[in-house]
């Protein structure tokens, strides 16, 4: 039984996605903790309601990144994480602490990677005018959205659309996208070699 450890900042749709799919599917595995560095982050009273245990480390209670990573990470060890997976958590994360997790830890970032990094993907999708977006699922190192792709899950650009139209349709990807992914993790279906990721077995969402 493996331990799923999920960072969070807001609502957590995501991490909802994750915790419904981990459930209902019954993987080999529990989401052991959701930590959120906001105390109002909407998603905590979802966990709570879930039997979850939650825990709240606040950025704004450290002077540096690093002393903020130190803590966070000591709290997140403290649930013997398998994997440790980003839902709209909305830090930079500092070099060390991507290096203690490294091959375990997740994050999805709403673009097909390398496309696209950072914020505004959407707006940059649409300025750019291309006719395929979407969302990646990829491990997390020091270089800010450019780890190891897992999956990829694609939408159509359609004429008239906004930010928001494509970032809805986008989500309602993300939501299948995500829990897919962190099973294959779950069920030791990945392995990276040489930056490249290879998933055994079905790999179809």
């Amino acid at each position: 039984m493996k331990n799923i450890v999920i960072l969070i900042s807001g609502r957590g749709s995501n991490m909802e996605a994750v915790v419904r799919a981990c459930q209902a599917e019954k993987w080999p595995a529990r989401v052991a903790a959701v930590i959120s560095n906001k105390a109002d982050a909407k998603g905590l009273a979802f966990a709570t309601k879930h039997g979850i245990p939650t825990a709240v480390v606040s950025n704004k209670d450290y002077p540096t990144r690093e002393a903020f990573d130190a803590a966070l990470r000591t709290v997140i060890d403290g649930f013997q994480p398998d994997l440790v997976v980003l839902a709209g958590f909305m830090r930079i994360l500092t070099p060390g602490f991507v290096e203690h997790y490294a091959g375990r830890l997740l994050n999805i970032h709403p673009s097909l990677l390398p496309a696209f990094p950072g914020l505004a993907t959407h707006r940059q999708a649409l300025e750019a005018g291309v006719p395929e977006h979407g969302a990646t699922v990829h491990f997390v190192t020091a270089e800010l959205d450019h780890g190891p792709v897992i999956a990829q899950a694609r939408v159509n650009v359609l004429p008239g659309d906004t930010e928001e139209t494509l970032a809805a349709r986008v989500l309602v990807e993300e939501h299948k996208l995500y829990p897919y992914a962190v099973r294959l993790c779950v069920e030791d279906r990945v392995t990276i070699d040489n930056g490249q990721v290879t998933v055994a077995g079905n790999n179809r969402i």
